[in-house]
């Protein structure tokens, strides 16, 4: 039996600060010592201030982003995205959203999020447990991928039409009309993933 994890803790802002200052300087091969002297503060203080042990005022790490070549936006840019990186939907999970034929028997449950203005993929589970109705046709940009993990059926894209099993897997060009053609064995699922591409 799986056990779940609390999220790691949020880096405190000392803490999060002192270790890009860190990388930074380790990045180019740069001494404490040197670091400390060229901004005017003490090898002991930049110590401290790369291991969180003291706060210290926007002048000093003025500073010091001026010595490694590093602009303040950057030292404090991505902070705010530092718990961002990864996201867990637990089995049975997802957000279920509304998509056309969801009216129609189709539970769509959106597995993934992505951060910014434009999306790169969705990730949807599908449901359909109702044999006898009739589908609606999908038209997007990018390309999808199918892969059927309970029931059969016969999906269509284009002209012409495939039958899956479990374990099958399908990937199309999603601006060709494609959606299922009929349900064989239901209840069925499938993974829906629709990749976006980048402009």
């Amino acid at each position: 039996m799986s056990k779940n994890l609390d999220a790691l803790p949020r880096l405190k802002l000392e803490q999060y600060l002192g270790m890009q200052i860190r990388r930074q300087r380790q990045a180019q091969e740069l001494k404490i010592a040197d670091v400390a002297r060229i901004a005017g503060i003490s090898q002991g203080m930049l110590s401290k201030i790369e291991n969180a042990q003291v706060s210290t005022s926007l002048d000093t790490l003025s500073r010091l982003c001026d010595v490694l070549g590093m602009p303040m936006s950057k030292l404090f840019g991505q902070y705010d995205q530092q718990g961002g990186g990864a996201l867990l939907v637990q089995a049975g999970g997802g957000m279920e959203v509304v998509r056309r034929g969801t009216e129609k028997g189709h539970t769509y449950h959106l597995l993934n999020h992505t951060r910014g203005p434009k999306k790169n993929f969705e990730a949807y589970m599908v449901s359909m447990d109702d044999a006898s109705e009739e589908f609606p046709t999908f038209s997007h940009p990018g390309t999808e991928f199918l892969y059927l993990i309970e029931g059969e059926l016969i999906y269509r894209h284009g002209d012409k039409l495939y039958p899956m099993h479990v374990g099958d897997s399908l990937t199309f060009e999603g601006e060709v009309p494609h959606g299922p053609e009929k349900l064989v064995q239901v209840p069925v699922r499938l993974l829906s993933i629709m990749n976006y591409g980048k402009d």
